[in-house]
């Protein structure tokens, strides 16, 4: 049988860098950190070397497609496919940011969202049976939506939302920022917030898509990390290595665990969110 092989991304630093460290432990094959930058990506590794971890690099930008194409022509030459993918990497703005909110709607959601849709299309057709799937998202992807108008709430959190309708909603808040009136339109001044709805309602999308798929038990699912302290968020209370703790449980998964399935977890529960009077708690942040 060919190794099997995982890979992380935005994980030289944060998050994503511990769960780099605890698949290096506990999945019995290669384990790629990925980054955009590579002299980040290569210390990094090195670091973890130190620990007498052997993780592997592979430099990745999820907003560039030639960069995914590049990561997924490695993993099909080099292994035949993939067997765990962790879609970490993000970004976010300062609280304190000067940018306009114009700009954080158009560059959060162009990685945040689009670029984790990109990662999937390419690496989706190389996963093999069995594989596992997990999202990065964020509570406050769902405090965000339960504080939407009606009826966006209602679009996101329809059991029957295709890509198109969700790529759509996404393309939507941008443009209605640029228009000046996205708070008219029900949308919140929250480019995080939304991006990460987007993650979580995409998940729950790929995971019915799958439904459909001839390869045996792939299970996907996103998750909440917790109130980790990082760069992105200096104020949390977990250290990153507990905030890796349900992204890892979700892609160890045992073979035909069968669920959890399209789900958003968040202390390795799920967290009900999808459909109208599922109990969604608006008042737990991150």
């Amino acid at each position: 049988m060919p190794k099997e092989v995982a890979v992380v991304t935005g994980a030289n630093k944060g998050i994503g860098l511990a769960i780099v460290r605890a698949l290096c432990k506990d999945f019995d094959g290669d384990v790629y950190l990925t980054a955009r930058d590579v002299g980040r990506g290569q210390q990094a590794v090195q670091d973890l070397e130190k620990e007498n971890l052997h993780p592997k690099f592979h430099q990745l930008d999820i907003t560039s497609k030639e960069s995914i194409g590049k990561l997924k022509d490695f993993l099909e030459k080099n292994f035949g496919g993939l067997d765990v993918l962790v879609n970490n990497a993000a970004i976010a703005y300062k609280v304190n940011s000067t940018a306009p909110f114009t700009e954080q709607a158009e560059v959060t959601v162009a990685c945040n969202f689009f670029g984790t849709l990109d990662v999937c299309d390419a690496l989706f057709p190389v996963l093999r049976p069995h594989s596992r799937v997990v999202n990065v998202a964020s509570r406050r992807g769902t405090i965000t939506l339960g504080k939407m108008g009606k009826e966006l709430v209602s679009k996101f959190r329809s059991s029957t939302l295709i890509r198109s309708e969700l790529i759509a909603l996404m393309n939507q808040f941008v443009r209605d920022v640029k228009a000046g009136n996205h708070e008219a339109e029900g949308w919140l001044t929250r480019a995080y917030g939304t991006s990460k709805l987007g993650v979580i309602a995409l998940t729950a999308v790929q995971a019915r898509t799958m439904a459909g798929d001839s390869r045996e038990d792939i299970l996907i699912n996103s998750c909440c990390p917790g109130l980790v302290a990082t760069d992105m968020n200096p104020k949390g209370t977990k250290t990153p290595d507990q905030g890796a703790e349900t992204p890892v449980h979700l892609a160890l998964l045992p073979v035909n665990a069968g669920k959890p399935q399209g789900e958003f977890l968040g202390e390795k529960k799920v967290i009900p969110w999808l459909i109208d009077g599922a109990g969604m708690n608006y008042n737990t942040y991150e």
